[in-house]
């Protein structure tokens, strides 16, 4: 059962609320929105976590996942990450303990996305959560979920509130019944975006599927192994992208591993008896630090365009042992179809381009590549050894690299460049099209399109050159409706509106005869 928690050691807190916490409202919905702007603070529930015994564990989010400019997540809400990696997961539970309102909003943004599971949620109020209940109340909750003929594991997320007040996850029995038990803190103030938070989990799991491997024989993977060495790819892509990869990796002799965040459980095993790992997207630092305690070499970039390709190819034989040879014979039979495909779908004008993906450098490769000039990219994602050779690759070209940008700065750009295109986060593309700049949503319609290998060369160039020819048409839609939403036309004023002057009544003209009408 592991260890036990001091109950009475809990009960001695103070039960008084924080200052400015609406103790009613508190009671309902464990703090949440109705907490105060002093109680939700960045640096109060830092200071609160210290006070609550988990400064250990919000040290360690700071060494994994350092804070940029900004204070608090410019894009949807971290845990989100780390939701998503377990739902997409078989014979995987979650259950979510925080507020309320959290809970609805992440709910609500996974089935948004395609979930297609039940997330489950321990709910809480002020009593419970100081006096220690709610660390029973979600215990008994897995002990409940912990059922071997259907879960492998079940993932325990604690978001801001639970995590600053110290809810103890790390006492919770690690597993029940063969059941696997994973607890983690995803608090906003801890791991500052949502595509970090797929390594916080992930990474959890691999440092148990290692445990597990080192003790003994771990279940074979579901498709069975060809007997090639095997490299490992980190990080969410587009889903054609993995079989891309595998067909450079197989004049090579190698075979295409698994794509961490997994699919199952008994994929992370074949993770980590990979020969090498690729990490396509280089931020996931806590699975790193597990493929390298399993002895696991791991490098960067991707196959993307044909100079991202050719350097991948050579890291990818220097890392599994391939003889120069041969990795020089299948440069000699894939790049020239790359270089092709790339002059067949140029791309002509200047885009800034802004995301919080994790793969923002890639995709500005691609678009060099493919003729474009890009003179800003911005990503949220933190800068890692693992990201270097994409930036001075960028950087060489003219292009402006800025990690954990804020919003301001990726806003800044469109001043700065004027480009004829702006990719970016929902607000970036909003505010281009306030300027009749015409603009891609990052996410739904640059990084859901095949990156890698052949298939990645001139992809983009449909969708980009479409919305780059869109320029004359913003034009004409901002002169037919200059003025609507700006001034007293937006509906806010500056001043009490004057009021319209009087009407002048004119006297009444008496009715000519009836003989005298025209």
């Amino acid at each position: 059962m592991g260890a036990t928690l001091d109950i009475a050691a809990l009960r001695a807190r103070s039960t008084a609320p924080p200052e400015g916490v609406d103790l009613a409202a508190a009671r309902e919905d464990g703090h949440g929105c109705h907490s105060g702007k002093a109680a939700l603070d960045k640096a109060a529930l830092q200071a609160a976590t210290q006070a609550a015994g988990l400064g250990e564990t919000l040290a360690a989010l700071k060494r994994d996942y350092p804070a940029g400019p900004h204070d608090q997540p410019q894009s949807m809400c971290p845990a989100f990450g780390s939701l998503r990696v377990g739902l997409r997961m078989r014979r995987t539970a979650t259950i979510l303990s925080g507020s309320a309102c959290c809970v609805y909003g992440l709910t609500f943004t996974s089935h948004f996305y395609g979930a297609r599971r039940t997330v489950g949620y321990v709910p809480f109020n002020s009593e419970t959560l100081v006096t220690g209940k709610l660390f029973e109340d979600i215990r008994e909750a897995v002990h409940a979920v912990a059922d071997p003929a259907q879960h492998d594991a079940v993932v325990v997320i604690n978001l801001c509130v639970p995590t600053a007040s110290g809810v103890p996850l790390r006492l919770l029995p690690r597993e029940i019944d063969g059941v696997r038990i994973i607890g983690i803190d995803v608090p906003g103030f801890g791991v500052p975006t949502h595509a970090e938070a797929k390594d916080v989990l992930a990474g959890a799991m691999l440092k148990v599927a290692r445990a597990e491997a080192e003790r003994g024989p771990v279940a074979a993977p579901r498709q069975g192994r060809d007997g090639r060495p095997s490299v490992t790819l980190l990080g969410e892509m587009f889903p054609a992208d993995p079989v891309q990869i595998g067909a450079l990796l197989d004049p090579l002799g190698l075979a295409l591993g698994p794509v961490v965040p997994t699919r199952e459980w008994r994929e992370l095993y074949a993770a980590l008896d990979g020969t090498a790992v690729a990490a396509i997207h280089p931020f996931y630092t806590a699975c790193t630090r597990e493929f390298e305690a399993a002895g696991r070499p791991v490098f960067g970039s991707a196959p993307v365009g044909h100079d991202g390709t050719a350097a991948w190819l050579d890291a990818v034989g220097e890392a599994c042992g391939v003889a120069r040879a041969t990795v020089a014979a299948a440069k000699n039979r894939i790049l020239p179809a790359i270089r092709a495909a790339l002059a067949a779908s140029p791309i002509r004008g200047r885009i800034t381009l802004s995301g919080y993906e994790g793969s923002e450098l890639l995709v500005a490769r691609l678009l060099v590549e493919s003729g474009a000039e890009v003179p800003y990219v911005g990503t949220a994602c933190p800068r890692t050894r693992f990201s270097d050779a994409d930036r001075e690759w960028l950087e060489a070209r003219g292009t402006q690299v800025r990690f954990r940008a804020s919003l301001e700065q990726d806003l800044a750009a469109l001043d700065d460049h004027a480009p004829d295109l702006a990719v970016g986060t929902t607000p970036v593309v909003q505010k281009a099209k306030e300027r009749a700049i015409p603009a891609l949503y990052f996410t739904n319609l640059i990084s859901a399109r095949p990156l890698m290998g052949v298939a990645g060369a001139g992809s983009l160039a449909q969708v980009v050159n479409a919305a780059l020819g869109n320029r004359d048409r913003f034009a004409a839609m901002r002169a037919f409706f200059s003025g609507v939403g700006e001034g007293d036309a937006a509906g806010i004023w500056e001043d009490v509106p004057k009021a319209p002057p009087a009407l002048k009544v004119l006297p009444k003209r008496p009715a000519p005869p009836i003989g005298e009408m025209a």
